[in-house]
């Protein structure tokens, strides 16, 4: 299967060179130059992958990425220059759901546009209750007591597989092997940012999780 790509990279060869390789795995690529033109390919037609980079000329990339989570759920991939940890948090805290950091594989950046893109592939029918939440993973939605929670596709594949396995502690290993898939290479902040993400949209306390709990020395847990 074809995955279609949207690459926003102001520097022309770098650009050049992402599209031309990603083209080579198989993707179906369009570039942009800039957040203008980038969010003008979004509204046109649908992709799978957004991979963008932080520094795009006409704005900064964090603002980007809050500009495309605003228009729709698509999976973000930024490219990381910037290697702190305050960086990586801010970027998936501004709606990216994963990061790659310079220099990296083509290999590896394919793996995890792929992976992405597979976002409904595994999961269970029709429906999964827990507590007030009331899941339907082949079809993609949540609600809360009737009403809708809109959620990204990362956040709800986190919390699919957590309610998959309810009543169970799930590793953060194991979470990012079955969310962004098994060649991902990762780390904590990638699931921890996530989970508190999703706190803040189906927790009625976030502070206080009651919902998606931690435990500690293992991972995350939904009530059984």
């Amino acid at each position: 299967m074809s995955y279609s790509v949207l690459v926003v990279e102001g520097v022309e060869h770098i650009r050049r060179v992402l599209a031309t390789t990603l083209r080579r795995e198989g993707l179906d690529v369009t570039e942009a130059a800039t957040e203008g033109r980038g969010l003008r390919l979004l509204d046109e037609r649908p992709h799978d992958v957004v991979l963008l980079d932080l520094k795009v000329p006409d704005r900064d990339g964090f603002q980007m990425c809050r500009a495309i989570r605003r228009r729709t759920d698509t999976p973000i991939i930024v490219i990381a220059l910037r290697t702190t940890s305050r960086d990586v948090v801010v970027g998936l805290d501004a709606g990216a759901d994963d990061y790659v950091v310079a220099p990296f594989t083509t290999e590896e950046l394919s793996a995890r546009i792929r992976g992405l893109g597979r976002r409904t592939r595994g999961l269970p029918g029709p429906r999964i209750q827990v507590g007030e939440l009331d899941i339907a993973p082949r079809d993609g939605m949540v609600t809360r007591s009737g009403e809708p929670v809109a959620l990204t596709r990362t956040e709800f594949k986190l919390l699919s597989e957590l309610a998959i396995e309810r009543g169970r502690a799930v590793s953060r290993e194991e979470l990012i092997e079955r969310v962004w898939g098994a060649d991902h290479v990762g780390d904590s902040r990638l699931v921890d940012v996530h989970v508190w993400r999703l706190r803040k949209k189906i927790e009625p306390t976030p502070s206080r999780p009651t919902v998606v709990t931690t435990v500690r020395g293992m991972g995350y847990r939904l009530p059984g």
